[in-house]
């Protein structure tokens, strides 16, 4: 008989890239766990998505970018919540989504939104839409009737971005988190360190050396057929060459008061202030009536570990002021939670960065760099990714040659 191939596979991350693509893995057919060990190797003392993955708003959107990897993963998206019943578990749903333009009412300094320490960087989300010309009533500004919970009166347009099913969301937290649990039912296992480096003996990865993080004194080695790293802003520290760089934006989540019910639309606002100031912060939202809003990038310094990003107060109160000068359930609700989060970004433009990057070593498998797009796009890299390893070292799924580490490194 044949001997079969035994792999031992490290995913270094587990943000949303990282959990998926141990979810893809443990569902390729050719994946058996007496021939297949899967180990998720996370930085975070606090487990898998502390990052962007679980800070982040959760569109899934047929008009994302780039078009081979969402046309991948939304139907990926649509297949994981019919079997796995994302609506009750993670949170998915089918939603309105446009874009907002108006006036905010005067509440006090509005702020930019941007942390202190950086410098403004646009997220990009709706990079190719075009503003639209000012009509008068209801009716010509494109409001939908049940969009209630921003100001008629300060509304100058509104623009659908896509059909109804074109655009989705889930919650990212509860998404990661429940792609690792489906992952950790058919064997794959979590462990707390910090990546260092991939080892590799000629020209093939051989391991993964990490230190761990119960104790950071202790060195080790995983040994490793295959490496994926998805440690989204993190991934240079690992392979220095890759062109990643880091953008970090601020969000809050508002709970509206009792009896106030929030309509299920995602809104990407321009926002005329006082004084010619303007805002563009993005509102979700969300099934359980929680609202997320995020502002804008800045260009702040990476710290070493994702527990370690520190967080602007002044930036998230900006950001609350700027809905609340268009939304009175806004104004009137709780913040529940200040935060920040750190996205991975292409230096030299384009991306994400999948495929194997084999001009380092054969093994070694890129998926970083998806910017604000991660959510929507970790199905599609992830499956693309587990065809790789799993399969015959081709993707099966679609071509993404233009997204090849080739052509970045």
């Amino acid at each position: 008989m044949d001997k079969v191939e035994q792999r031992n596979i490290v995913v270094i991350g587990g943000g949303i890239i990282g959990c998926s693509t141990a979810y893809y893995l443990s569902r390729h057919p050719s994946y058996s766990t007496s021939t297949t060990n899967i180990i998720v190797l996370e930085a975070s003392a606090n487990g898998v998505a502390q990052g962007a993955s679980g800070k982040a708003g959760g569109l899934v959107a047929k008009w994302a970018y780039p078009r081979e990897i969402v046309d991948i993963s939304f139907p990926e998206h649509v297949k994981l919540a019919e079997e796995h019943n994302g609506a009750e578990r993670w949170g998915w749903r089918f939603i309105g989504c446009g874009s907002w333009e108006g006036e905010g009412e005067a509440l006090g300094e509005s702020g930019s939104g941007v942390g202190k320490g950086g410098k403004r960087k646009s997220l990009e989300k709706t990079l190719g839409f075009e503003a639209t010309a000012a009509p008068e009533s209801r009716a010509d500004k494109g409001l939908p009737d049940d969009l209630t919970w921003v100001k008629e009166e300060l509304t100058t347009s509104y623009s659908p971005m896509s059909g109804p099913d074109g655009t989705a969301q889930v919650h990212p937290y509860l998404f990661t988190t429940s792609m690792l649990d489906l992952a950790k039912e058919k064997g794959v296992q979590l462990i707390k360190g910090t990546a260092i480096s991939v080892e590799q003996v000629n020209h093939h990865v051989t391991g993964v050396t990490y230190r761990d993080r119960s104790d950071s004194g202790r060195i080790q080695t995983l040994p490793a057929t295959h490496v994926v790293l998805s440690a989204g802003a993190w991934s240079p520290s690992v392979i220095p060459s890759l062109p990643i760089a880091a953008t970090r934006a601020h969000s809050v989540t508002i709970r509206p008061k009792a009896g106030v019910t929030i309509s299920p639309y995602v809104l990407f606002t321009e926002i005329l202030l006082p004084h010619s100031h303007s805002a563009s912060p993005e509102i979700y939202a969300r099934p359980d009536n929680e609202v997320y809003v995020c502002g804008p990038g800045d260009d702040s310094i990476l710290p070493g570990n994702v527990d370690d990003v520190e967080i602007d107060l002044a930036a998230c109160q900006s950001i609350t002021n700027q809905v609340a000068s268009i939304s009175q359930e806004l104004r009137e609700g709780t913040i529940n939670k200040r935060q920040a989060c750190f996205l991975p970004v292409v230096r030299t433009g384009g991306g994400p960065i999948i495929g194997e990057a084999d001009k380092i070593a054969k093994g070694l498998y890129i998926a970083t760099g998806h910017t604000c797009w991660g959510i929507c796009n970790a199905p599609g890299t992830a499956k693309v990714i587990a065809e790789l390893i799993m399969g015959t070292r081709k993707a099966r799924s679609g071509n993404l040659t233009k997204l090849a580490p080739s052509r970045f490194l």
